[in-house]
């Protein structure tokens, strides 16, 4: 595990306009934070080693797989379990109000600092993964706040509400026309919820059970398939991935072998090859 040291920021948006989120990837293999405490809910998983926390008059230990939440104003220190050993997570610092709407009683609060639900920290790795390497607003604001909500429903103190919709079908069928009216610059999901007077919790639900997926991955798809339109017409990846709203070429290739198999350069090769 001792190596080389080294920690990595981005910055992620909460939907089109909406609040900034920021993520950290960091290897320690000495290094102890000094005491200090964050205006944000601190959400992180421990993928290597083993790191303890001074944390509320004791010490916590995380372990590879754990969830370590850490509450907004708490104060915390953090290092290395043993000293011949490292350290690494993923971290995210999520506004309270992102954990809030699928649970009663305002911000949720943690008992414990520690928590063990490998199938959500195994969600929340990839998901911090995947934003690290391409944050998109829309992809972020459907993702994080599904599974922070996920987290204080099973986890937090709080009740959860009553997250069924009425009607929802018809609700997820205008927000996928929404979106593919604006798939270029997409409305963030605060706002469509506004306007369906819900929560964003609710409409999340509302389309991951009607659509099946969530709105960004509805989003992506039909982006590729109207990218796959324009591969044909003769447009060149990175021109196509601009038209539909793709970030960057990286991210049209991203989506398109998902949905395709292939890269959108293999895919226009073959289709010019047998001369369509």
């Amino acid at each position: 595990m001792v190596g080389r040291e080294w920690a990595e920021w981005t910055r992620a948006r909460v939907g089109r306009g909406g609040p900034r989120l920021d993520l950290l990837s960091a290897r320690f293999d000495r290094h102890v934070y000094a005491p200090h405490a964050h205006e944000e809910f601190t959400v992180g998983v421990t993928v290597g080693g083993c790191e303890v926390i001074d944390y509320r008059g004791g010490h916590v230990l995380s372990a590879p797989g754990d969830i370590v939440v850490l509450a907004p104003g708490e104060m915390h220190t953090g290092g290395p379990a043993r000293a011949t050993d490292g350290y690494a997570y993923r971290a995210l610092y999520a506004a309270p109000a992102l954990l809030t709407d699928g649970v009663r009683g305002g911000v949720p609060h943690f008992r414990d600092a520690v928590i063990d639900d490998p199938e959500l920290a195994a969600a929340l790795r990839r998901t911090h993964t995947e934003l690290s390497a391409c944050p998109d607003p829309l992809e972020t604001e459907s993702r994080l706040p599904w599974l922070l909500t996920a987290l204080a429903r099973r986890h937090s103190t709080s009740r959860p509400v009553d997250d069924r919709v009425p009607d929802a079908a018809r609700v997820a069928h205008a927000v996928r026309d929404r979106l593919a009216d604006e798939l270029t610059d997409p409305p963030s999901l605060a706002e469509l919820a506004a306007a369906h007077d819900l929560s964003r919790y609710q409409l999340l639900r509302a389309f991951r059970t009607t659509m099946g997926v969530p709105p960004y991955a509805w989003l992506a798809q039909h982006r590729v398939h109207r990218a796959r339109a324009l591969l044909d017409a003769g447009l060149r990846p990175a021109e196509a991935a601009g038209v539909v709203g793709f970030a960057d070429q990286a991210h049209l290739t991203r989506w398109f072998r998902r949905v395709l198999g292939v890269t959108p350069a293999a895919y226009r090769n073959s289709v010019q090859d047998d001369g369509r």
